[in-house]
């Protein structure tokens, strides 16, 4: 047994990401994260093992849906639920014992995309073998899409902001290269960082730290000389206008992340959960595919709506570097 886990409110600190997936945070941590804390003090398992187990649970939970009968649906639920909640435990063991790796991340998300698939084509293929509606044919080809295109689109959509915040920094270090300035920053990683904070306030906070004052006093050290006072990283915010536009959106996402829930209400894992859960357990396959296909494009579009404004602010701050060459003081 090992000695050197620790107590279980400090593994969630270690392990619980700042915001997730509400599915995540209210029906997947409460159980994942003490069995994280069991499984790595009392056993030897790695990550990857628990990946392996999340998987295979997965494809038994694709034969019970294969059956098509309700029995078989209800147990294939639950079976794909403790196959989740595997799934959210490997990351979290690979943080808690530093075991992580780049291979497990790979082996992970491409488990995670056969396991839909798989799951989605069994589904659809049961109910379409019970019931000879050819309705269920179609749903199979629309849950694999529909999940490829949210992966896609999320794997796109970061390249594009990781370009766009690269860009603005190397933009920034050209004109500073000779001077003692401190980096920039961006406001969604003061705002990732602190989830608990009033969104608005941190904005005005934001905004009035952005710059340094050179006739602020100079602070002195022990030895009564001047210690070199250390700049405030100017802050970039990509979001402003979307956040102009939807202020009401503020107030929610505050409220969400103080409780660790994302905005992003309906994901993949939501979307999932309503295909492979709810559906399944209620016997209500079709109307649940659709409601959580439909919401998933909702908020996908919404992401999307929302990257477009981020580009606008993006050429903006741009702009303004070649009107004002990067005031000297930031």
């Amino acid at each position: 047994m090992r000695r050197d886990i620790p107590p279980l409110a400090e593994v969630r600190r270690i392990t619980q990401k700042k915001r997730d997936a509400w599915w995540t945070v209210l029906l997947v941590d409460p159980v994942a994260t003490p069995l994280v804390r069991f499984t790595a003090m009392r056993t030897r398992i790695t990550p990857n093992q628990i990946t392996w187990g999340a998987f295979l649970l997965g494809l038994g939970s694709a034969a019970c849906f294969a059956l098509g009968d309700w029995k078989w649906l209800a147990l294939g639920a639950v079976i794909y639920h403790l196959s989740f909640i595997l799934d959210c435990m490997d990351g979290k063991v690979a943080r808690l014992t530093g075991q992580g790796s780049v291979f497990g991340a790979w082996l992970d998300f491409v488990f995670d995309r056969i396991r839909v698939m798989v799951c989605g084509v069994a589904l659809m293929g049961g109910q379409y073998e019970r019931t000879g509606d050819t309705l269920y044919i179609w749903l199979a080809l629309v849950v694999v899409a529909l999940d490829t295109l949210r992966y896609i689109n999320s794997l796109e959509i970061f390249k594009i902001r990781h370009s766009m915040r690269k860009q603005i920094k190397s933009r920034m270090r050209a004109a500073r290269r000779a001077q003692n300035q401190a980096e920039l920053a961006f406001m969604e990683d003061l705002l990732r960082d602190n989830p608990s904070a009033d969104i608005e306030q941190d904005l005005q906070r934001a905004a009035g730290e952005a710059a340094y004052d050179p006739q602020e006093p100079v602070a002195t050290g022990a030895d009564g000389e001047a210690a070199p006072v250390v700049p405030k990283p100017q802050v970039i915010d990509l979001h402003q206008e979307f956040r102009r536009k939807f202020p009401a959106y503020l107030r929610a996402r505050s409220f969400l992340l103080r409780h660790r829930i994302r905005a992003h209400l309906v994901s993949g894992i939501e979307f999932q959960m309503g295909v492979f859960m709810i559906g399944p357990l209620f016997d209500v396959v079709v109307p649940a595919t659709i409601v959580s296909g439909a919401l998933l494009l909702v908020f996908e579009l919404a992401i999307i709506y929302k990257l477009l404004l981020s580009t606008r602010d993006f050429t903006r701050t741009i702009d303004s570097f070649e009107e004002r060459k990067v005031p000297v003081a930031a």
